[in-house]
């Protein structure tokens, strides 16, 4: 099934659509003729993998107007996503989400359902509402040709997964050459447990939420150095395109600008040679000079801050800042791994010392949310 799998896409560039241009002035509307032209471009270079999801907002109605209804169906491939960690108190909530993406969409069936972003407290829902043989099920009545699910997690959880669960078709894993030894993503971990079990990878966040198509000054030297020519984003998806087993690699596109520059690369792919591989580590090796919080994300102060500060979360918006200068990621981040969770922000510390007694990394945690609080301009 893996090879058969690989061999069904001879472009390996898919169009994510969970960053579609906004409309000017009204930025939760999508910009469906925008939206329309990547599109367009996209498929005229033969590419045809489409990626979506039941939680983004809009994707799926956009992706209808600006695909569905403009080419015949079987001149492309849609993925969409089923979350029942999202609010879904029944079975019946969690597949009343796959009907609502065959509506929103007018796909008619979908080529890849994946179950969206298992990990932690994620995974268990999807066993809860037999979310598995309800997509198997779906599959042997045509509604559904590939099953799989993304996946945000440790190594050891994505073993547990595919063990349990072989009949998994393909994984979502996110990959990119910063991540690639990082304590915290283990992106040549994770893809070598999906590999050693032959389930063809899909790619996401080759370039980092957009973070690797402006590295730091460092790494951008050594890429200009070796090719002043190619784009920094180009370095990012041909690494993550060049790994073995790869189904297809997804590029979040927001602007036509993007994706004729991805597109100029990916079109007639090339892997990359010795040279440019020695090079991606020298990057990643640049990267990892650069002094950041040297947060292991093992929560132990976390147990004991009388706050509820989210300390790693913090320090991980932090580091983004520290590495690649970008505060609005950092604040968009903080969303995800602070706020949503439910834990109080660094400007509410109250620096009773408590979590540093408890850090065996020996962190100076009160100085660092201090300066999170300053960088990331809490009240």
């Amino acid at each position: 099934m893996a090879n058969t799998l690989l061999e069904q896409g001879t472009k390996k560039l898919g169009f994510g659509l969970m960053r579609l241009p906004r409309l000017e002035g009204d930025g939760d509307v999508i910009d469906v003729e925008q939206t329309k032209k990547m599109v367009d471009l996209f498929m005229e270079a033969g590419c045809t993998y489409f990626d979506t999801a039941w939680i983004y907002q809009g994707s799926e109605e956009a992706m209808r107007k600006a695909l569905v209804e403009r080419y015949p169906r079987e001149s492309y491939t849609v993925a969409t996503k089923n979350a029942a960690w999202a609010g879904c108190k029944t079975r019946e909530d969690a597949i009343e989400q796959f009907e609502t993406s065959l509506r929103r969409s007018g796909a008619g069936y979908f080529d890849y359902y994946l179950l969206h972003n298992l990990g932690q407290n994620r995974t268990q829902p999807f066993e809860d509402f037999d979310m598995w043989n309800f997509a198997f099920d779906m599959k042997k009545q045509g509604k559904i040709k590939h099953v799989g699910f993304s996946f945000h997690s440790t190594p050891e959880e994505l073993e547990e997964i595919l063990t349990k669960h072989p009949e998994a078709e393909f994984v979502q894993l996110q990959i990119n050459y910063a991540d690639w030894e990082n304590n915290d993503v283990q992106s040549r971990a994770v893809y070598e447990v999906a590999r050693k079990h032959d389930k063809p990878v899909v790619i996401m966040e080759p370039v980092k939420g957009g973070l690797l198509a402006d590295p730091p000054q460092t790494v951008k030297d050594l890429f200009d150095k070796k090719d002043p020519d190619a784009s920094y984003a180009s370095w990012a998806i041909r690494f993550a395109a060049s790994l073995d087993g790869v189904l297809a690699v997804l590029s979040g596109m927001s602007t036509v600008e993007q994706m004729e520059n991805n597109l100029s690369y990916m079109k007639d792919f090339k892997p990359l040679d010795e040279s440019e591989m020695a090079m991606i580590t020298k990057a990643r090796e640049a990267i990892e000079a650069i002094p950041i919080v040297p947060c292991t994300s093992c929560d132990y102060c976390a147990k004991v801050c009388p706050m509820n500060i989210g300390i790693s979360g913090t320090f991980t918006c932090l580091n983004i800042i520290k590495l690649y200068d970008n505060v609005k990621r950092a604040l968009h981040e903080e969303q995800f791994c602070v706020i949503n969770p439910g834990k109080k922000r660094a400007n509410e510390c109250i620096k009773c010392g408590a979590c540093e007694a408890a850090c065996p990394q020996h962190i100076k945690i009160r100085d660092n949310l201090e300066e999170a609080a300053r960088l990331m301009q809490m009240n």
